[in-house]
């Protein structure tokens, strides 16, 4: 499950994503706290708008940042991208506590972040495979959703008790500092022992290749679509918490920061199994999303703050499953040549729909209720499945034959002809997933 670990590169990164990654999910609680509750009467539209101006830049960004972290010294690129965002942090930290934040503030600070974090997400998604070979990249690519989602776990809660106690800006002033232990651990990364991967050449065309190569790819074009549905229309976790928190159950900071944690949880347990599984599979992306879908329409449903919470661990399992998987898909198929610009694709299409589906969400949210915005999530999973699902049985011919006296009873293959045994069935799915599409 960790042998990402056993290298000494990947532990310091680990090390130094991690505390930064806590600092991050502190200030995103605490951003939209202050939002939600000091700069606007409750307008979930409003925090809307800060997530649509933070992941925006993605979606616009998108063809260069790829080829940039294709073209350029990753290691030195984080370096300068984290070193930003710890400004920015510091720069809303400092009006926070002095009091003369507004709330066209946080969105010049959000649109500010998102465009540095749109030249930081395909270099930073794409260097784990200089610290790892490539036969611990699924593995290492997990285990940093581990390390994502267990900040998740901690900064949350850590969010909700600073902001009671001392106020959202020192929350701010202390992610700020965290950055600092990323830059620090990329300095302490060991050279000789990094593994370059090629560079983009710099002949004319190459900010298009991206396209091309993925449009010859059908397999990630479904993964992508899915990525969109689900990224745009269902992780909008913080308005679903803060609104289902302030509206439905008539909580505080306190609970707010609580849900988030809760459904970290979860996140944390769905990127560890993802991290003892080997080659990710299209099939685990389809159950990811179907199981995404389900949990969202029961955490709709539940009566209670108890009964809510304990529903978004589920939550929090089938998305990093979902998404976890997805990436490493991604990852591991594409040609590392092209992997900069084929993740840039990934993370706008994930993190700059966005701006699409946060407003329509909060906007759902106000008009119809909370409930209804989590509705709208519990949709996004099922039509994602149910396209991966077509086009495996349209494209891949994929099966799923009873058997009355033979074991297994349910075996699931792709191709017209069933498999004779087990054995066959699952050499078969592994072949063909892992070949490259024509």
């Amino acid at each position: 499950m960790f042998r990402s670990l056993k290298g000494v590169n990947y532990r310091i990164w680990f090390a130094g994503a991690l505390v930064s990654n806590i600092g991050t999910w502190m200030q995103r609680t605490a951003q939209d706290w202050i939002v939600l509750t000091q700069l606007t009467n409750h307008n979930a539209t409003s925090v809307g708008v800060v997530m649509a101006l933070q992941f925006g830049p993605q979606l616009l960004l998108m063809p260069w940042s790829g080829l940039i972290a294709d073209r350029f010294d990753r290691r030195k690129l984080l370096m300068l991208t984290q070193t930003l965002m710890g400004a920015l942090a510091l720069g809303l930290g400092i009006i926070t506590v002095t009091g003369v934040v507004e709330l066209w503030h946080v969105y010049g600070f959000a649109l500010g972040l998102g465009i540095v974090a749109a030249i930081d997400a395909p270099a930073r998604q794409t260097f784990v495979s200089e610290l790892v070979s490539h036969d611990d990249l699924p593995n290492a690519v997990a285990l940093n959703s581990a390390s994502f989602n267990g900040a998740r776990l901690l900064g949350p809660a850590a969010a909700g008790l600073l902001t009671v106690a001392v106020g959202a800006g020192w929350v701010f002033l202390i992610n700020a500092v965290t950055f600092a232990f990323t830059v620090f651990a990329m300095m302490m990364l060991r050279k000789d022992k990094l593994k370059p991967q090629p560079r983009a050449s710099r002949e004319r065309g190459q900010l298009l290749q991206g396209f091309k190569y993925v449009w010859r790819r059908p397999d990630i074009v479904v993964v992508l679509i899915t990525v969109f549905l689900v990224g745009t229309f269902g992780f909008n976790f913080a308005i679903f918490t803060s609104t289902m928190a302030t509206i439905e159950f008539h909580k505080g900071a306190g609970e707010f920061g609580l849900l988030s944690s809760i459904m970290a949880i979860g996140s944390v347990v769905g990127a560890l199994l993802a991290a003892r599984r080997g080659t990710p599979r299209l099939r685990m992306i389809l159950l990811g999303s179907v199981a995404f879908g389900l949990a969202c329409g029961a955490a709709a449903l539940m009566p209670t703050f108890g009964t809510f919470a304990a529903v978004l661990a589920v939550v929090g399992l089938s998305s990093l499953t979902l998404m976890t998987t997805a990436n490493a898909y991604v990852q591991t198929t594409t040609e590392p040549v092209m992997r900069g610009r084929v993740m840039a694709l990934y993370m706008a299409i994930f993190a700059g729909g966005t701006p699409l589906g946060a407003p329509l969400v909060g906007w759902v949210s106000d008009e119809f209720g909370p409930r209804w915005a989590i509705g709208v999530a519990a949709l996004s999973g099922l039509l994602a499945g149910a396209i991966i699902l077509f086009w495996l049985i349209k494209y891949r011919g994929l099966r799923v034959k009873y058997r009355m006296r033979q074991s297994p009873r349910m075996v699931v293959y792709y191709g017209a002809p069933e498999p004779k045994d087990e054995e066959t069935a699952t050499r078969e799915i592994a072949i063909i997933e892992a070949t490259t599409p024509r």
